[in-house]
C-alpha cells in the first residue's frame, strides 16, 4: 500500500500529466490553425501519450490501494510567435516533467517503495526518450531557415517524423 504522501505526489503527477494533454492538444489547435498540419498531427500524438502516461499512474495509483484524485487543470497559452517558440516551450515542460518524476523516484527510494521505484523507471526512460527527441526537432529547426519555405520545410519534416513515430506505436 502506498504511504499517503507517496499518494499525494501521484495524484500530482496525474494531474501533471492532464495538464500535458490538454496544453499539447492547445498546440495542436494552433498549429493547425496555422496551416502546420504536420505539427498538429505531432502534437495530437503528443497529446495521447500523455493521456496514456496519465493513465498507467491512475491504474497505479488504483491497484496498489490509493485513491486517484483529479484536480483542476490551468487554462494553457493558446498561442506562440513561432513554431520554433512552441517546440522549446515543449522541450521546458517536458523538462519540467523529468524533474517531477525525478522527485517521484527520490521519494520512492526514500521510503524503501521498491516496487514504486520499479515503476516509476518506464517513466524516467520515457521522458529522457521526450527531450532527446524535442533537442532533436529543435536541431532541425535551426537548420532550416525560417525564410520562404523553412516553416513550410519544418512542418513537412515533422510531419514525416510523427508518422515514423505512429508506425512504431
Amino acid at each position: 500500500m502506498l504511504s499517503e504522501d507517496l499518494t499525494s505526489k501521484l495524484n500530482a503527477q496525474i494531474n501533471h500529466e492532464c495538464s500535458s494533454v490538454v496544453l499539447y492538444l492547445q498546440m495542436s489547435a494552433w498549429c493547425a490553425s496555422k496551416g502546420y498540419d504536420g505539427c498538429a498531427g505531432f502534437f495530437r500524438l503528443q497529446a495521447d501519450e500523455e493521456k496514456q502516461h496519465m493513465e498507467k499512474l491512475f491504474g497505479y495509483v488504483l491497484e496498489t490501494g490509493g485513491l486517484p484524485e483529479l484536480g483542476a487543470i490551468a487554462a494553457p497559452p493558446t498561442s506562440w510567435t513561432s513554431l520554433r517558440e512552441a517546440f522549446q516551450a515543449t522541450l521546458e515542460h517536458e523538462q519540467a516533467v523529468s524533474k517531477e518524476i525525478s522527485i517521484l523516484v527520490e521519494t520512492a527510494l526514500d521510503e524503501k517503495d521498491f516496487s514504486t521505484f520499479n515503476f516509476l523507471q518506464w517513466y524516467v526512460a520515457e521522458q529522457h526518450e521526450e527531450e532527446h527527441q524535442l533537442h532533436s526537432l529543435l536541431d532541425r529547426v535551426d537548420m532550416i531557415t525560417a525564410e520562404g519555405h523553412g516553416h513550410f520545410t519544418i512542418d513537412r519534416e515533422i510531419s514525416r517524423l510523427t508518422q515514423a513515430k505512429r508506425g512504431q506505436s
